[in-house]
C-alpha cells in the first residue's frame, strides 16, 4: 500500500518553540509508520527553513540544529497542487509529500501565517485554515465573534501602543477588579497578569505589549476553567470534557507545562447535563469560528453553572500527556489513532 507522506512542521519562531518540540516528536513517534511517511520540517528561532532526517529523540531534547548534520535548508514550493518540499535549492532536491502537519504554537505558526501559505500552495492541511486560525489567535475578535453565536463572554476592552494610560485605567474601572491584563495575540499565558488593584496595572499593560501591539483588559469570572476537544469538518466530535483546579492565581506558563499546584480532572467534575451543555457550547463556538479538523474550546464554568468563553486553541499541545490527546483518550481514541484520524481530516476536501 502506497504511504500518505505527512510534512510534520515544527519549531517556529515563538515564544512557544520548546512546546512545539516536543508536541512534534510526539506526532512523529506516533504516525502509523504502516500508512504514512513523515518528513520532518523544522524551523529555527531565526527563521530558518530546514529539512531534518536524524533521530526523534534530538527534536525532544532540543538539540535537533545544533549542528547542521542532519540539517538541510529547505523550502515548500509554492507552485499551486505541487506538495514538494525543496531541499538544497543548488542540487533541486525535492520530495514531495501529500499533506502539511504544522505542530506549531501561538504566532508564526498558530496565527493564520503558516495556514496561509499552505492555501496559497494549495497544500492540504491538518488544522483550522488562514481566517480560523488569525481569528482564533486575536482574543479580541474571537470574543466578538463567540457573543453573536449567543455564548457569553467577559467584560474587555483591547487597546493599541496608542491608547494612552489613562484611557486604559478608565477601562480597568469599568470592568473592575481583579482583572487580566492580556497580550490580544499570544498563547501559553505569556505576558499574562492578574490585576488585583491600581497599583499593578501600569506594569501589567507594560508586560502584555511586550508580546503583542494590542492588549486585553478582562474581567476576572469567577468559577473554574473547563475544555472540551473538537474533532472534525462536517461531522464533530467531541472528547471528554476536562476540569483545571488551582490552589491559588491562574493557569499560566509555568503551571500549565508542570502542574506544580494544580490538577486537570479529566473528566471534569461536573454533572451529565452540565457536560453536554459545555460540549454543546464547544461545537457552536468551533462552528461560529470557522474551524476544522482540530482545536481545544476552553471556558470557564461558573459557581451559578453559566458557561463562559475563554478561548480557542487552533493547534493546542500534543504530547501524550497533553490535554487534547487526553479528552479524545478519554472518548476512546488512542493517541495512534488520534493523530491517523487527524491526517486524514485534513486530506478532506
Amino acid at each position: 500500500m502506497e504511504k500518505t507522506v505527512v510534512a510534520v512542521l515544527f519549531g517556529g519562531c515563538s515564544t512557544e518553540y520548546e512546546v512545539s518540540l516536543q508536541s512534534a516528536f510526539a506526532v512523529l513517534n506516533h504516525l502509523d509508520a504502516r500508512r504514512y511517511a513523515a518528513l520532518s520540517v523544522g524551523i529555527t528561532r531565526q527563521g530558518e527553513w530546514l529539512y531534518y532526517h536524524g533521530p526523534l529523540e534530538k527534536i525532544a531534547d532540543g538539540s535537533w540544529c545544533a549542528n547542521r548534520l542532519f540539517c538541510s535548508p529547505c523550502t515548500l514550493s509554492l507552485n499551486r497542487g505541487e506538495h514538494k518540499l525543496i531541499v538544497d535549492a543548488d542540487h533541486r532536491m525535492n520530495f514531495s509529500f501529500d499533506v502539511l502537519f504544522p505542530v506549531l504554537h501561538g504566532k508564526n505558526g498558530e496565527d493564520g501565517t503558516v495556514q496561509g501559505l499552505a492555501e496559497l500552495a494549495g497544500i492540504p492541511l491538518v488544522g483550522c485554515g488562514t481566517l480560523a486560525s488569525a481569528l482564533c489567535m486575536d482574543k479580541d475578535r474571537a470574543h466578538k465573534l463567540a457573543a453573536l453565536a449567543g455564548i457569553e463572554v467577559p467584560a474587555s476592552a483591547a487597546f493599541g501602543r496608542d491608547a494612552s494610560f489613562a484611557e486604559i485605567e478608565r477601562a480597568a474601572l469599568r470592568i473592575g477588579w481583579p482583572l487580566f491584563v492580556k497580550p490580544v495575540r499570544s498563547g501559553s499565558s505569556f505576558g499574562i497578569t492578574r490585576v488585583s488593584g491600581p497599583d499593578g496595572l501600569h506594569q501589567a499593560v507594560n508586560a502584555a505589549f511586550e508580546h503583542d501591539d494590542r492588549i486585553l483588559l478582562e474581567q476576572e469570572i469567577k468559577g473554574f476553567e473547563v475544555g472540551c476537544a473538537v474533532m472534525g469538518n462536517e461531522t464533530l466530535f467531541t472528547g471528554l470534557v476536562d476540569e483545571i483546579e488551582l490552589s491559588g492565581g491562574f493557569f499560566d506558563y509555568e503551571e500549565k507545562y508542570t502542574l506544580k499546584t494544580s490538577q486537570i480532572h479529566c473528566p471534569a467534575r461536573l454533572s451529565e447535563e452540565d457536560t453536554c451543555r459545555v460540549q454543546q457550547a464547544a461545537r457552536t463556538l468551533y462552528r461560529a469560528l470557522g474551524c476544522r479538523v482540530f482545536a481545544r474550546v476552553d471556558l470557564f464554568f461558573t459557581p451559578d453553572k453559566r458557561i463562559v468563553f475563554n478561548e480557542i486553541n487552533t493547534i493546542p499541545g500534543f504530547t501524550a500527556h497533553s490535554r487534547y490527546p487526553n479528552m479524545m483518550k478519554g472518548a476512546g481514541i488512542e493517541f495512534d489513532a488520534l493523530v491517523g484520524n487527524l491526517v486524514e481530516l485534513g486530506l478532506e476536501r
